[in-house]
């Protein structure tokens, strides 16, 4: 199941707001939700994750973005027109984690929304788009010249046909059904930073021309030699100058540190996590106060930084995952044991293991691992220490492909919600995915 869409739920349980005679709070995936007082136990409507954009058509539809009467009075809802995201904030002192809206709010569709079962995927309906993901706009570039160390090389052969990008981790709370008694299950810490991965595999060099090429204006046949390769989640780095930042100079010690050290076929993904070279931080900052919780505030100081013990200037990696393919392109997945092993040869670390285990026979598998994953996903990070965790990364060890949910805690999407509305550029990652380059 996907995290960028709606899903129909049914209310099992409700209870009094503990500050608000006007709201009640249910529970979805495990998120507390603010409501209001017109939801029963037993009804069905949508539930909207954090960080989802709800389109214009749906929130016109249902009045729930703000706007004004001839006087200056709200007569609409509480979204904001331009953003209409889905956020985790604290409502009069309760933790809201997403939004609910009944079933009826999908009537203008033309659908027969009593034919929607729960658990069902809400994206599109009827040709009407309902949500996407929330990807920050605002000045996503800074010039062209900026942006063009990030892009691959536009040439008809591939610069390294067998450098694979890091599968797509979906949330914990949407895929429990993917957990049974008795698999190998890790829990890792989840890290705030930017991905990476560099490998040691055949790298386009040049074309051959044949006489023939070269009167008929082909290309010729590609030449490709073992070398050097890195990237971001999305993209292949021919250079670490230009980028979305300004620069992705912070990158290249950690791509040069595996020079030497890969065997042929391997390639490394990481997390790079601290400051940029210009001293900005690598992932945006954040003003606890804006959580709403004076004991948060307490706990984590006035600014939230994932610096992770990295000092201005300075950044830092955390290997998560190690593969090994041949010229044949058949890839092999590392368990963690060996990824470790090899990351202990090379002299790198690895992303912290908080619990390792077999799920026992006889019980709801999704929902004990997810019980289990609760025990280590909130609380300070244990590598940054002065900043929250993100959260936690399970992972089904054993299987023939890599296959790994996350689950992140509510400070954290909270923070994170904030970031997204003030930042003035999206994160690298999300830069990535809106400017087409998936």
């Amino acid at each position: 199941m996907s995290e960028h869409v709606g899903y129909v739920v049914k209310v099992k349980e409700l209870r009094k707001h503990s500050n608000a005679d006007r709201m009640l709070v249910a529970t979805f995936f495990g998120n507390d939700t603010c409501v209001d007082l017109n939801t029963a136990v037993g009804d069905k409507g949508i539930y909207f994750p954090t960080d989802l954009q709800l389109s214009v058509e749906f929130c016109d539809q249902n009045n729930l973005v703000r706007k004004k009467d001839e006087e200056g009075n709200n007569i609409g809802g509480y979204m904001n027109p331009d953003k209409r995201n889905v956020t985790t904030i604290k409502l009069r002192g309760e933790k809201s984690d997403g939004l609910y809206l009944p079933i009826s709010c999908l009537a203008y569709t033309g659908i027969d929304v009593e034919s929607l079962e729960p658990g069902t995927p809400i994206s599109v309906v009827n040709g009407h788009e309902i949500c996407t993901k929330y990807i920050p706009r605002r000045n996503v570039r800074t010039s062209q010249t900026d942006h063009k160390g990030n892009r691959t090389r536009k040439k008809t052969a591939p610069i390294a046909p067998l450098f694979v990008e890091h599968a797509d981790t979906e949330q914990l709370a949407y895929n429990l059904a993917a957990f049974k008694p008795g698999d190998l299950v890790e829990i890792t810490l989840k890290m705030h930073g930017t991905s990476q991965r560099t490998g040691y595999l055949p790298v386009f060099q040049k074309y051959k021309r044949t006489l023939w090429d070269r009167l008929t204006g082909k290309e010729g046949t590609p030449i490709y030699d073992w070398g050097y390769v890195t990237g971001t989640r999305r993209t292949v780095l021919e250079t670490f100058e230009g980028g979305f930042y300004g620069s992705n100079e912070f990158r290249s010690p950690h791509a040069k540190f595996f020079e030497g050290k890969l065997h042929k076929g391997e390639e490394v993904y990481y997390e790079v996590v601290g400051f940029q070279t210009s001293g900005a931080p690598i992932m945006g900052s954040a003003e606890n106060k804006k959580t709403g919780d004076k004991e948060f505030v307490k706990q984590y100081g006035k600014t939230t930084t994932f610096s992770y013990g990295c000092e201005p200037g300075v950044s830092d990696f955390y290997v998560y995952r190690m593969t090994c393919v041949n010229e044949d392109g058949d890839l092999v997945e590392y368990s963690p044991a060996y990824m470790r092993y090899r990351c202990e040869q090379m002299g790198c670390k690895t992303v912290p293991v908080f619990w390792k285990g077999y799920i026992p026979e006889g019980i709801d598998a999704g929902t004990w691992i997810q019980d289990v994953a609760e025990l280590y996903y909130d609380g300070p990070d244990p590598v940054g220490k002065t900043h929250i965790r993100e959260g936690v990364v399970i992972r089904l060890v054993d299987k023939p492909k890599f296959c790994a949910y996350k689950h992140k805690n509510f400070y954290f999407k909270a923070l994170e919600g904030i970031v997204k509305a003030e930042a003035e550029t999206p994160d690298i990652e999300e830069a990535e995915e809106l400017n087409g380059e998936e």
